[in-house]
């Protein structure tokens, strides 16, 4: 048994903060605030150190972040609803994914042959276009 004063108001000090951690967190479930560690450790008056030392405040902190708010039938989003915004979502960004690799490559393209015809490997354009007149008027 321990029977040391310093040891035994430790262990009080941090069950009252255990606590007020827990009345912290029905709290924001009751006004269907935004639920995190920092929000609920200034509300509650603790560091973020201490819900980190205990694991089991930081699991219902991070449980309850992850519940939807229940503050009324206009803000309850259903796992369905979401689902199909992150279904919506990927589409998107499949769909940028798709336009951005176009627009490379159109643009490699267009790099290549203006670079083709600085370097002087190639022939000019009017030199072709005269061969082309050439040849029409000798048919």
């Amino acid at each position: 048994m321990n029977t040391n004063p310093l040891v035994e108001g430790r262990k009080a000090d941090s069950a009252r903060r255990r606590q007020r951690v827990i009345k912290a967190i029905n709290a924001a479930r009751r006004d269907g605030t935004t639920i995190s560690v920092s929000g609920i450790a200034r509300r509650a008056g603790v560091d973020r150190a201490f819900l980190y030392r205990h694991k089991d405040l930081l699991a219902q902190v991070h449980a309850a972040g992850a519940e939807p708010p229940g503050d009324g039938a206009s803000s309850v989003v259903s796992r369905a609803s979401l689902q199909a915004d992150l279904a919506n979502a990927l589409d998107r960004s499949n769909r940028l994914a798709a336009r951005v690799r176009h627009l490379e490559t159109k643009l490699s393209e267009l790099l290549g042959e203006q670079a083709w015809r600085e370097s002087g490997l190639g022939a000019p354009g009017d030199v072709e276009q005269l061969k082309n007149r050439i040849t029409a008027l000798e048919q």
